[in-house]
């Protein structure tokens, strides 16, 4: 074995070595995912990656909301949970989808927009109800989805 693949060996290793809940995340803008209705844009999913440990972070920006995010820095997630759109079969525009965090099975409290707390729920990463249905960011990174 040549002494360039041992660096590559010893660099690979110390990559796998660092835990992303410990990380002192260094994010970086990776890609973005699209949301479109009827072929249009209505909003956008950024997704940033950190540069040492590569865990992902979204943010939700939706066309025409200017207001201030209620999270200062990256949104935290945890490690048995996914970055996930949820789309609304009843809402109309821009009030159709928002970003939240699945875990693989159990319930999501999900606030409506009249402000009412509903549970979803969710199976293998997916939202099984009549009146929602939901999207994981990973599958989609650098697609335009259509809702």
């Amino acid at each position: 074995m040549t002494m360039q693949g041992l660096n590559i060996t010893k660099i690979e290793e110390k990559i796998m070595e660092i835990n992303p809940e410990t990380c002192k995340h260094q994010p970086i803008y990776f890609a973005a995912v699209n949301i479109n209705l009827n072929e249009r844009t209505i909003g956008t999913v950024d997704v940033w990656r950190c540069g040492v440990c590569k865990k992902r972070f979204c943010e939700e920006k939706q066309l025409g909301i200017e207001s201030i995010a209620d999270i200062v820095g990256m949104p935290n997630i945890e490690s048995d949970e996914k970055w996930a759109v949820v789309v609304s079969k009843i809402q109309k525009g821009k009030d159709k989808w928002k970003l939240v965090k699945l875990k693989e099975n159990g319930t999501l409290n999900f606030e409506t927009v009249d402000e009412k707390i509903i549970k979803l729920k969710i199976k293998n990463y997916k939202i099984e109800d009549d009146h929602h249905w939901s999207f994981l960011i990973d599958d989609n990174v650098r697609k335009a989805v259509e809702i």
